[in-house]
């Protein structure tokens, strides 16, 4: 086993404590304890004060799976993306199958709201939006 590092040797060394990592990765405390949880990040090395600190590639890392987040890709796109990312054996053509998959699903999606917003978009112009109480909107709601 390892020894364990001493805080301030650790951040000598080009380590940095959970909350730098957060505020450098721009991924929240929370959620970077959820990735570890995960085992998306790897070993994270423990001072000997029992504090995680994350070296340079786990920040890069988290930047990296924030960015897939906000792409729409699934915790289990992440990992697979992440292990594509770090193999650099692979092929790319691999990392591109899994891209056009979700495009097709992000497509599906962006059809489901657009028809959310045609059918409110028409119960809102049928709808006097006075002083009565008959209200189409409501009405669809209830099944009516």
């Amino acid at each position: 086993m390892k020894p364990l590092i001493e805080h301030a040797a650790a951040l000598q060394e080009g380590f940095v404590d959970i909350g730098t990592a957060a505020v450098d990765s721009g991924v929240s405390i929370k959620m970077i304890r959820h990735y570890e949880e995960l085992g998306l990040l790897g070993s994270v090395p423990r001072t000997a004060a029992n504090y995680r600190v994350y070296a340079p590639h786990h920040v890069h890392t988290l930047r990296f799976i924030l960015r897939s987040r906000k792409l729409g890709f699934s915790m289990d796109e992440i990992r697979t993306l992440l292990g594509l990312w770090q193999d650099r054996q692979r092929s790319s053509s691999a990392v591109k199958k899994i891209a056009a998959a979700h495009i097709v699903e992000l497509q599906a999606r962006i059809a489901e709201l657009q028809g959310m917003v045609d059918t409110l978009s028409q119960l809102t112009a049928c709808c006097a939006g006075d002083h009565r109480p008959d209200c189409p909107i409501l009405a669809d709601l209830a099944g009516q």
